[in-house]
């Protein structure tokens, strides 16, 4: 028979969870392990929402098990540390992303890319070691193995903080990793959401050009004056991009719906990479000439390892690179996912767990 949620550890913890593929969100009891000799055990303040926790409630990919407790941009306040963690103390300010575990020993972990392990554990949704299901952020408390907590720097508060662990390094990574992070390189980004406006941020910070590719033309004038991109193309319109072919050194692609890739192969320069960050449903058709003669690269990525994610937070704290952000309460958290499948957000929401969700005695 198997244990009740609120049996399954010692303390006990507090959140939100769906119970089936509704997605529904509602009041549910559960328990967290104890402090482990290295883990961190932390106050969560706040977490935000990514379109992800949306799949997953709803199982889009088949994959979900219930009840699912979501949230995987976790910011809060260190309550207790294990007798041989080494890099946090209590009172610090951390975060947790979108994983707490991985097998530690692959080439990709020795690579610090965690994220790429094929070990390795979801923060939410997730099996984890000890054989029970990993629950997420939208919770009172969290509890993670040290190497898989990032240290939020004093300069970024803990509401802004939350979505730079899965928005933020999503676009961080591939804009270093294939060399778009130098000054006066001119890189595109497509769809104005919550990882495009992140895109546009970094690039801008990293001393880019930027310019940003959507279907509405009436995000221009926020992506220009509040935004800061120094262009903007409607992609359904010819003229435009017929004018701007070949004048991209690289494209962040951040849209998951259908579309066709074509068109933004024809924006790049030789040598130019699309790099697609959104994952849609069906594959996508890609024309392989125009690589072939523009010796031009279609890749993808996904989140970051470790290493990575601490330098992205610690930049962001920097050069002053936050997110746009809605804070809203508890309650209001159904609401705001039927608002994210609509796109109606900007750019996005983030849970204030600390103020308005009722703390458990742990």
């Amino acid at each position: 028979m198997a244990v009740r949620p609120e049996f399954e550890h010692p303390r006990k913890a507090f959140g939100l969870a769906a119970r089936d593929a509704s997605g529904l969100l509602s009041p549910f009891n559960f328990s967290r392990r104890e402090t482990g000799e290295k883990d961190v055990r932390f106050k969560v303040m706040y977490c935000g929402i990514c379109h992800t926790d949306l799949h997953m409630l709803k199982n889009d990919w088949g994959i979900s098990a219930y009840p699912l407790v979501p949230g995987h941009e976790i910011a809060g306040v260190v309550t207790e540390v294990g007798s041989k963690v080494e890099k946090f103390k209590v009172g610090d300010k951390v975060g947790v992303g979108y994983m707490v575990g991985s097998c530690r020993s692959c080439q990709s972990c020795s690579d610090d890319l965690e994220n790429q392990c094929s070990e390795q554990i979801f923060t939410s949704g997730s099996k984890y070691v000890d054989g029970t299901m990993t629950h997420g952020g939208y919770s009172d408390s969290m509890v993670a193995d040290e190497h898989f907590v990032v240290r939020i720097p004093d300069a970024l508060p803990l509401d802004v903080a939350a979505p730079l662990l899965c928005a933020g390094i999503t676009v961080y990574s591939p804009l270093r990793y294939f060399g778009l992070d130098k000054r006066g390189l001119h890189v595109g980004v497509v769809g104005l959401g919550g990882l495009g406006h992140m895109a546009v941020k970094f690039a801008k910070a990293f001393g880019a050009k930027v310019t940003v590719i959507s279907t509405s033309p009436n995000k221009k004038k926020e992506a220009i004056e509040h935004l800061g991109a120094d262009s903007f193309i409607v992609s359904r319109e010819p003229d435009q991009m017929q004018a701007a072919m070949g004048t991209l050194d690289g494209i962040i692609d951040t849209v998951s719906a259908q579309h066709p890739l074509g068109p933004l192969i024809g924006l790049l320069k030789s040598n130019g990479k699309l790099v697609l960050l959104g994952a849609p449903e069906k594959p996508q058709e890609l024309p392989v000439i125009p690589l072939l003669v523009g010796r031009k690269m279609v890749a993808g990525s996904s989140v970051g390892g470790l290493k990575e994610t601490q330098d992205m937070v610690d930049f962001a704290a920097k050069h002053n690179v936050k997110p746009d952000i809605e804070v809203i309460p508890v309650d209001y958290v159904n609401t705001a996912m039927e608002r994210l499948l609509k796109a109606d957000v900007k750019y996005r929401f983030v849970i204030d767990i600390g103020n308005t969700l009722e703390p458990t005695t742990s």
